[in-house]
């Protein structure tokens, strides 16, 4: 350590000169800060600077997302009128080993030592997001997703990361072959993300409750916007078949030019109209017996057969419409799409359009926890005891 005195002072930007998408701001930073952090930048204010080297890494597998991260860190070292070395190890979008650090951070030890926390938590969830949107367009990738997120998350800091993080994974999986992947999201503010200037989405179950009948909520949709593809909700009632049906016949001209999507949301306390456990294995075995043969573990089986969202409910719901003459007519899934059980749809060789999700968000947020620790102090090498593998760089 520095044995000089020298205290510094970083000069903070005006509040209308920061980036609006980068929080938190300077003037922010310090009450969102771990006291910790705080408490050693004054020290270190008193004692003497020293340059330091962090290592970053997570404790599983994830894919590199660290755009936004790296973005802020370099806004507020800017501010601050200093300078940092960033080392990344991996670009972004590329698969990181558990424990394989993500990037290495060099620079003044008063400068960096309140933006850990801030740091972090732009790190760790977004990595786990992208590993698992990578997953689910891998397993479908004939199928067009929609990051439907935003109301999942804790506050817009973290929609937006997450958004990212499904852009980063689902761009991966694009950059090696043929998928469809994330064509969009909820909310106008991450939508350039998909190339959109707008959010995607149609209708709630609430329009269905406020327009009385699931034909009416689509009736009222089209005339409000006559020109767009007409998406609709068919679970409220209970009813998918009968009113998907209804939908059809009033909206024919929408369903003859590829203009009509139902969408499927039925939650898992029943089965969708028509169906139960004889049926959805009988609706399997004719379309995809390969998926019920072998051994399926219970979560498996759930997704294949079970209430809800299943493999066989799709399938029942196209072979319905298309026994009606209703073959251009997409279908629209939600309902607890995460890896699993987009691998599980994959095996079943499901028809669906597109998959709604949110549950590409990480499930087990422990999973998410980005650590940051210092390597070197003064050019001198020296980690925490059983950190030692941070030093390979």
């Amino acid at each position: 350590m520095s044995n000089q005195k020298k205290k510094h002072s970083f000069k903070l930007v005006k509040k209308n000169n920061w980036p609006r998408d980068l929080r938190p701001n300077p003037s922010q930073l310090a009450s969102v800060t771990d006291t910790y952090f705080l408490r050693t930048k004054d020290i270190v204010s008193s004692f003497g600077d020293t340059e330091v080297t962090y290592a970053i890494f997570m404790r599983r597998p994830v894919i590199s997302a660290l755009n936004p991260a790296i973005d802020w860190l370099n806004q507020i070292i800017k501010e601050r009128k200093g300078s940092v070395n960033i080392k990344r190890c991996f670009a972004e979008g590329s698969d990181v080993g558990a424990g394989e650090p993500l990037l290495y951070i060099s620079g003044s030890f008063l400068l960096l030592v309140d933006l850990e926390t801030s740091l972090l938590q732009k790190i760790g969830a977004t990595c786990v997001a992208a590993y698992n949107a990578k997953a689910m367009v891998e397993s479908l990738p004939k199928t067009s997703f929609l990051a439907m997120d935003a109301r999942h998350c804790a506050g817009a800091d973290m929609a937006d990361l997450m958004a990212y993080g499904a852009f980063v994974g689902s761009k991966r999986v694009k950059s090696e072959g043929e998928a469809i992947g994330f064509i969009g999201c909820a909310t106008d503010k991450t939508a350039h993300l998909f190339e959109n200037t707008k959010g995607l989405g149609t209708m709630p179950h609430a329009l269905i409750g406020y327009a009385g009948s699931t034909l009416k909520a689509a009736q009222m949709f089209h005339s409000t916007w006559p020109d767009e593809p007409l998406t609709v909700l068919i679970d409220y009632f209970g009813k998918e078949i009968t009113d998907g049906l209804t939908v059809c016949r009033s909206f024919k001209s929408l369903a003859d030019k590829y203009s009509l999507s139902l969408r499927i949301d039925t939650h898992g306390g029943r089965y969708v109209e028509g169906l139960d456990v004889a049926g959805s294995y009988s609706v399997l075995e004719r379309n995809a017996p390969q998926a019920i043969r072998g051994y399926r573990t219970e979560q498996e089986l759930r997704y294949l057969i079970g209430t809800g969202v299943s493999a066989a409910a799709v399938w029942h719901l196209r072979e319905i419409l298309d026994n009606a003459g209703f073959e251009k007519v997409k279908i629209v899934a939600s309902s607890g799409f995460g890896p699993e059980k987009c691998k599980v749809f994959s095996l079943a060789k499901v028809p669906v359009n597109v998959v709604g999700t949110g549950s590409y968000l990480p499930s087990r947020w422990s999973e998410t926890y980005a650590t940051a620790d210092i390597i070197s102090y003064g050019g001198k090498s020296q980690v925490k005891l059983g950190r030692e593998f941070l030093l390979k760089r």
